[in-house]
């Protein structure tokens, strides 16, 4: 069947989703392209009520293709989201002459993370012209994954027909398979002092902000061994600058492989802001959170085989790492399914330097193809 006008193929697809700005909670304009695609393929999409609950204009998208091949079926989800971190200007993509696609504004390309989904609907778009076999592929897309993976918490997985997917979101070059991603805690420290005149009562003031200085420069900070990192991402305080600081609040995180480091560090850290407070006189409130819950797996797992297969039928050698970072895959792993992390390409991502292969959009392509087929061989072999 050739292919409609209305279908471009993976890079003039990426580069319309990519000029469309979706910000975390405003993602409507890039969903409703991503349903017009779906639907004009001729295939069902529903989306859930689950905009409003995490205050996104988008609920997740759900579109299903039953089975077409003979034997057991080995069915597979496919996940990307289609928010970005905020962009700090418009965004313009352009191809230059070495291939490479980048924005000319200076800010984010947004590759992470509309070139998965680009890939995904362009091999879609394929399994469906071509007439392929499958054992069965669902695309789910989600809003709000860079503020906390919001639209996959809220998606209700036993929609899903199949118990082992993919999302493409690791920056690294296309073969590396990504094992693990780490616990994560989030902490929120909000110290109080005593406000005063700085120039005439600076005694009688107690110094939030010095507490919180003390603390943060006491922290253990960076990667503080192989597996295991801490960071203060934001901080803010006082009300001008005559007035000594009565507030000042700072979030910080910590991430580690190992769940026990993990509470090690956090202890750590909540025994540092205690003692900072207790030296500058000032009172200190914290409150802990879950980002996200660790995973890791092991190379015969099912997604894992099915990935080098399909990476080595392309004539690419998988290479297995542990990430740093957090995606859909954590939730849907944490509630039981099998969702494992391929890294797609894209590079400097959260950057202005932000850019992705035209070869590699083209070969996440590939590699989404032959995961379908290699799942529709694994349920014949079952």
């Amino acid at each position: 069947m050739p292919r409609p006008g209305w279908a471009p193929d993976a890079l003039s697809l990426f580069l319309e989703l990519a000029a469309l700005p979706s910000p975390s909670g405003e993602e409507r304009a890039v969903a409703d392209r991503v349903l017009d695609y779906v639907r004009a393929l001729g295939l069902e999409a529903s989306e859930d009520d689950a905009g409003p609950r995490i205050g996104s204009s988008m609920g997740n998208i759900l579109c299903s293709l039953e089975p077409n091949g003979d034997g057991a079926a080995m069915p597979l989800f496919f996940c990307a989201h289609l928010d970005t971190v905020p962009p700090k200007g418009p965004i313009e993509p352009v191809v230059g002459e070495d291939g490479i696609v980048r924005n000319t504004a200076g800010t984010i390309l947004g590759a992470d993370n509309k070139a998965a989904v680009a890939s995904m609907l362009e091999a879609i778009a394929r399994l469906v012209e071509e007439g392929r076999a499958h054992a069965g592929v669902e695309l789910l897309f989600t809003p709000k994954e860079e503020v906390g993976l919001l639209g996959a918490a809220a998606f209700d997985e036993s929609r899903l027909e199949a118990s082992v997917g993919y999302v493409y979101d690791h920056a690294g070059p296309i073969g590396e398979v990504i094992l693990g991603a780490p616990y994560q805690r989030k902490l929120d420290v909000h110290f109080r002092g005593r406000a005063a005149h700085a120039g005439m009562f600076p005694e009688e003031g107690r110094s939030a902000i010095v507490a919180a200085a003390r603390a943060i420069a006491d922290l253990r900070l960076g990667r503080l061994d192989e597996e295991t990192t801490a960071n203060v991402g934001q901080i803010e305080g006082g009300t001008a600058r005559n007035v000594v600081p009565e507030h000042c609040r700072f979030t910080a995180e910590a991430r580690s492989h190992d769940l026990r480091k993990l509470a090690d560090v956090i202890e750590e850290m909540l025994e540092t802001v205690t003692f900072a407070a207790g030296v500058a006189e000032c009172e200190v409130e914290t409150q802990l959170g879950a980002s996200a819950r660790g995973y890791r797996f092991r190379r015969d797992d099912v997604s894992v085989r099915l990935a080098a297969a399909a990476l080595e039928r392309g004539g690419r050698e998988p290479s297995y790492i542990l990430s740093g970072g957090g995606a859909d895959a954590n939730v849907f792993n944490e509630r039981g399914l099998e969702c494992l992390n391929l890294a797609n390409g894209m590079t400097d991502i959260h950057t202005p330097d932000e850019h992705i292969a035209v070869a590699d959009l083209e070969g996440m392509v590939d590699v989404t193809l032959a995961l379908i087929d290699a799942a529709l061989e694994e349920g014949d072999a079952a």
